[in-house]
């Protein structure tokens, strides 16, 4: 399967640095996923209904696309861990939105 390394996958964020060696997990992953989080946040306040569908599905597919590695990527387990954990946050966001 051909990975597409530069593919953003959480806000600025690319697959080549979450199932890359750099930067190391902690604290640089977390601290550019918190940042991106942040900014991803903000983004939603002034999405459209129709954006924030068309968010949710990007976030879905980004999230398949991470968690699609073969074992043979286990040395970035923890970064697919935290990408997890924030994609969540932001995946819950982008619903409460649509909930309102």
């Amino acid at each position: 399967m051909l990975l597409e390394l530069d593919k953003k996958v959480f806000g600025k964020v690319t697959t080549k640095e979450i199932i890359g060696a750099d930067p190391p997990a902690i604290p640089d992953t977390r601290d550019i996923f918190e940042k991106e989080l942040g900014s991803l946040l903000d983004d939603l306040t002034s999405q459209s209904k129709e954006n924030l569908k068309k968010l949710l599905e990007e976030q879905k597919i980004a999230e398949v696309h991470i968690n699609s590695r073969p074992g043979a990527m286990a040395l970035a387990q923890n970064k697919i861990q935290l990408f997890n954990q924030y994609n969540e946050k932001y995946i819950q966001a982008i619903k409460e939105k649509l909930e309102l």
